[in-house]
């Protein structure tokens, strides 16, 4: 990606989490069935806060998240973020909580997505047939 489509996508990104904050979530706060949560990660690299929007499923009283990228053979930067955190920040409307980090492992990714994340969102299955990798699953529970 070349750095003009980075900085629009980076202003793309800002214009949906002022949104989502201004509207508790009324604007960006689903996608198609698909409820989205915002979610605060430090980066990797340089410890600074970062806020994306993120889709979600409820699952056993925490939060799943997929790191598909809509197919793209790498992890989103978030989920990057994410694999070194182990804690975070979300807002699900208008409701705010700290959060622990787990990134599932192999097993429990392949039940996580078989019985939550296609089910619920089949379209993730186009995701896993356009990309090489490992679609990686990460469980956010409350503190």
């Amino acid at each position: 990606m070349n750095a003009v489509a980075k900085r629009m996508q980076r202003a793309g990104m800002g214009l949906a989490v002022w949104l989502y904050r201004r509207t508790n979530g009324r604007l960006g706060g689903s996608v198609g069935s698909l409820p989205v949560l915002l979610l605060t990660v430090a980066g990797r690299k340089s410890g600074i806060e970062h806020t994306v929007p993120v889709g979600f499923f409820e699952y056993n009283g925490s939060y799943i998240v997929v790191g598909s990228a809509g197919g793209a053979p790498t992890d989103p930067q978030w989920f990057l973020n994410l694999r070194r955190a182990s804690s975070a920040h979300i807002q699900i409307r208008s409701r705010q909580t700290n959060v622990s980090v787990r990134i599932a492992d192999a097993a429990e990714r392949d039940v996580l997505w078989r019985d939550v994340v296609v089910p619920r969102a089949g379209g993730f299955a186009n995701y896993e047939k356009k990309t090489p990798r490992t679609i990686p699953i990460a469980v956010l529970t409350p503190a």
